[in-house]
């Protein structure tokens, strides 16, 4: 049945899965090592809210922006904003 998958075929499968393996958690750890090693360490939040620079430009995420569409303003506000 799965005769062309000889015992040395399958090693080498294996062999090559667990050092993938191996790579990626090595990669996830060293991604990780200023939030595992720092008191109180967090990812850096990469958000669009998150950017002062961006939000001094008035620059907002796009859910924020539908946010504010939806919101209901009456007609005053609506031409102060405008203006």
């Amino acid at each position: 049945m799965l005769s062309h998958l000889t015992y040395a075929n399958i090693r080498k499968m294996l062999t090559t899965l667990l050092f993938t393996v191996l790579i990626i958690v090595i990669c996830v750890a060293l991604l990780a090592v200023k939030v595992i090693v720092k008191k109180g360490g967090e990812f850096p939040n990469t958000h669009v809210e998150g950017n002062k620079a961006l939000g001094e430009k008035g620059i907002s995420c796009a859910k924020t922006q539908h946010r504010q569409a939806m919101n209901p303003r009456n007609l005053e506000e609506r031409m102060k904003r405008m203006k």
